[in-house]
């Protein structure tokens, strides 16, 4: 991929995007996985999320850059670390 990318694949994006994306990011995936999250750990997971979303879009050979494709690669990851995090929650209460 681009050495240019930066933390949402978009040499642009400044800290303050990555804040509003994380944030947006993660209310989609608090939505989407019926959780219920206070702005904080939104922003967290999304942050997280555009992280997870954009190695997997590295991995598919995907180039993610601009805001759209930046918050669609972030929510995914973000999706995904919840689902993650409830697995090993519920893994370790079965215990």
């Amino acid at each position: 991929m681009n050495d240019a990318q930066t933390l949402l694949g978009n040499p642009a994006a400044g800290f303050f995007l990555t804040l509003i994306i994380g944030i947006i990011a993660g209310w989609i995936a608090e939505k989407v996985t019926s959780s219920n999250h206070g702005l904080l750990t939104n922003l967290l997971v999304g942050v997280a999320g555009a992280f997870v979303g954009n190695k997997l879009a590295e991995i598919a050979q995907l180039q993610v850059f601009g805001f759209w494709r930046g918050l669609i690669s972030a929510s995914i990851g973000a999706i995904i670390i919840i689902f993650v995090w409830r697995a090993i929650m519920n893994r370790r209460q079965s215990m």
